[in-house]
């Protein structure tokens, strides 16, 4: 049966990207065995960049972005969900080429969909998001290298939505935290989350020529990439570990192999969009219990998708801190 619904959608119009909400029909939704009713989404920062126009995320306009995604199947063709099913979505292709969560439908592969796991509701399962799916793959790689009483870790991009998630699971987790910003006014926030000390972002800008610094930090989880991912490299001590996430900083990494070499660290690729069921589910299960951090409700805002416009120049901006939660029940 088609349904009409409400969708946030950007579309070019001479070169130029503009965005609002329109009325939709289901009919129009691309082929897939699951049709869910969307109650939750969220922003993340490839969101933004699909928003306003980003050929490397999404090639085809008019579109509705969204690469988060909770609520209720509506329809099912595959024997595996049934009508009624609370669900979720992240990553693969959803909001990328494939109409996404900023929508009140979608429709999906049954490949791509997460039954919600029993310890979360839809909307805390939106405030984590690929932000805290992300964080949660990049704490549980980084604990395969670093455990805590090897010492501190730190946390780059720490105000950020994975940033954020990370400093609260990894201090949930037993790890004193470092919390890296450029923003020394959110000291208290990231205090609140967990964090031990917070550190000036400044000093991982600093250019030095030297191929090793002072090893600081037992490991580090990095969501920005660039000059500072290459410093924390040097930062690292002996046997540590560093994950790799985001490029908000800079996509390129200007690095010797000397902290691999001399000092045996280890660089850990992050890639969330992709992740294997099997090890998605884990992930989800964690966040759902033993990584469900007391924060939650002090970690995000909540809009409707009218103000996702101001929301996307903010999160381009550097404006937000933490998660922003889209509600569209």
């Amino acid at each position: 049966m088609d349904r009409e619904f409400k969708a946030f959608v950007a579309s070019e119009k001479d070169g130029t990207f503009l965005q609002d909400v329109q009325t939709r029909n289901t009919r129009d939704l691309p082929a897939g065995e699951v049709l869910i009713r969307v109650h939750y989404s969220s922003l993340n920062y490839k969101d933004a960049l699909s928003a306003t126009g980003n050929r490397g995320i999404t090639r085809n306009y008019p579109h509705t972005p969204g690469i988060d995604a909770s609520g209720v199947v509506e329809e099912s063709l595959a024997h595996q969900f049934k009508p009624g099913d609370p669900v979720l979505v992240t990553g693969y292709d959803l909001g990328m080429d494939t109409s996404g969560g900023f929508g009140q439908y979608i429709r999906v592969p049954a490949a791509w969909v997460v039954p919600l796991p029993a310890g979360l509701s839809l909307k805390e399962a939106m405030i984590f998001g690929t932000a805290g799916f992300t964080a949660g793959l990049s704490v549980y790689h980084l604990s395969q290298f670093v455990t805590p009483d090897m010492g501190e870790v730190l946390v780059t991009g720490a105000t950020g939505g994975v940033g954020s998630l990370a400093v609260a699971i990894l201090a949930k987790s037993g790890y004193s935290v470092a919390a890296l910003t450029g923003k020394p006014e959110k000291d208290e926030f990231l205090r609140y989350l967990g964090a031990a000390r917070t550190v000036g972002r400044s000093e991982l800008l600093k250019s030095d020529p030297k191929a090793l610094l002072k090893g600081q930090w037992a490991g580090a989880v990095d969501t920005v990439g660039g000059s500072i991912l290459a410093n924390v490299l040097k930062s690292i001590q002996m046997q540590g570990a560093v994950t790799s996430c985001g490029h908000v900083s800079g996509a390129q990494l200007e690095t010797t192999v000397f902290p691999f070499i001399i000092r045996g660290v280890s660089l850990l690729g992050i890639n969330s969009q992709s992740c294997p069921m099997e090890k998605r589910l884990m992930i989800w299960h964690r966040l759902s219990s033993e990584w469900k951090i007391n924060q939650l409700a002090g970690i995000y805002i909540e809009i409707g998708l009218s103000d996702l416009g101001e929301a996307i120049r903010n999160i381009l901006g550097g404006k937000i801190t933490g998660r922003i939660l889209i509600n569209q029940q």
